[in-house]
């Protein structure tokens, strides 16, 4: 990539972030496709380290801008004018901060505003729980059709959600399902109606914040099984103690347990 481009693209905002009452929401910004490079990738990474830094933010929301897609993936003309190696680091440094989102002890809601394929369902997968806008876009890992494989972490996470034959069955046929039927395989948790989903995903994503939910238990839980799931079961389990014994020693622990001896409503606080 010749370096005037690539300052060019590193000087426009690709990624905007702001927060809202304890929701992080992170805007994949190159519309209409809202393809990545390296440059938004880097930036992507930034808005991870302010989410997970922010002790008032205890909920990230990823979306895409635009009403057509979430994110069609990797830039394919960028891949085109560089290197194998700069296609290696490229991928590695994807598979990093994908991992940043899932080590983060903060839930990780993808809201598919539009169609979420190849890199950009790559990125999904790496939430903890993906919704969707009712009929707005197909969603699948189609690689197979540029005759590679989903290099960012989809062979990897894709199997993990739907079991191996049936993740394999999707990539190398290259389908893409509506969301509709990735509700029912199990790939998107919920949907919402076209006209008000980002109100609806904004009241989806705060029931997880004070004082609705306890945020550090929240966080906890996808700890332990985000790291646990990749470990032995006794393994496993020491995690789940630790995470439990930091709980517990936590202002919303007491504050639920009293809540419940005095049988009203508990109101966290996140501490």
């Amino acid at each position: 990539m010749g370096s005037a481009q690539s300052a060019a693209t590193e000087a426009k905002q690709l990624i905007h972030y702001r927060s809202d009452s304890g929701v992080a929401v992170i805007e994949i910004n190159d519309p209409p496709a809202n393809t990545y490079s390296y440059e938004m990738n880097r930036q992507f990474d930034d808005a991870i380290l302010t989410a997970r830094m922010d002790s008032d933010v205890h909920v990230i929301v990823l979306t895409g801008a635009g009403e057509k897609f979430f994110s069609a993936g990797a830039n394919i003309q960028m891949l085109t004018e560089v290197g194998p190696t700069f296609r290696y680091y490229f991928c590695l440094h994807a598979n990093e901060t994908l991992l940043r989102l899932e080590n983060t002890p903060k839930l990780v809601i993808a809201a598919l505003n539009g169609h979420c394929v190849g890199g950009g369902l790559e990125i999904a997968l790496a939430a903890d729980l993906r919704v969707a806008r009712k009929d707005a876009g197909k969603i699948g890992l189609p690689e197979i059709n540029l005759g590679v494989l989903p290099g960012t972490g989809g062979t990897q996470r894709l199997s993990r959600i739907l079991g191996k034959s049936k993740a394999i069955e999707l990539m190398v046929t290259g389908k893409t399902v509506s969301f509709d039927e990735a509700k029912q395989l199990g790939l998107v948790n919920e949907i919402f109606e076209r006209d008000s989903f980002m109100d609806r995903v904004m009241e989806y994503a705060h029931q997880f914040c004070p004082p609705n939910k306890a945020a550090k238990a929240v966080g906890r839980i996808k700890r332990a099984v985000q790291t646990g799931w990749e470990i032995p079961l006794e393994a496993g389990l020491a995690l789940e103690r630790e995470n439990q014994q930091l709980l517990f020693e936590s202002e919303d622990a007491k504050e639920g347990l009293a809540a419940y001896i005095e049988k009203r409503p508990a109101k966290f606080s996140g501490k």
